[in-house]
């Protein structure tokens, strides 16, 4: 089995609602991202992806995200933007991207700080 990682980050605004604690104000976070992709076999040029193709995803996907405030983004109209669910958009959002014949999106983690993250693997 193979494992491929690439990192990115944004930074957005977001709160949580019906949430008790600071996180139910108007905060922000800069977030890492790390997009996980595994596979048992490799392509001809011996890469289980290129690095470029799921970053290129990545970023189109986090562009989505980047300096806006969250909660007002249809994905999260009736769900709280934290991280569980941020890690759970980009990896639905990443997921037809980056799937092929040998290899599968694994998991996404959302850092919303250097010692706090939340990973999402899907229902796969």
């Amino acid at each position: 089995m193979y494992e491929v990682k690439v990192m990115a980050d944004f930074a957005a605004a977001h709160n949580l609602r019906n949430f008790r604690g600071r996180c139910e104000n108007l905060h922000g976070h800069n977030w890492k991202v790390e997009v996980t992709v595994r596979g048992d076999r490799l392509e001809e040029s011996g890469v289980l992806v290129d690095f470029g193709e799921v970053k290129d995803a990545l970023r189109k996907a986090l562009h989505q995200l980047d300096h806006q405030y969250l909660n007002d983004l249809p994905f999260f109209q009736d769900k709280n933007p934290s991280s569980e669910l941020i890690a759970r958009f980009l990896f639905e959002t990443l997921a037809a991207v980056v799937d092929g014949p040998h290899r599968r999106l694994h998991s996404v983690s959302a850092w919303e700080s250097k010692d706090s993250c939340a990973t999402y693997y899907g229902d796969r």
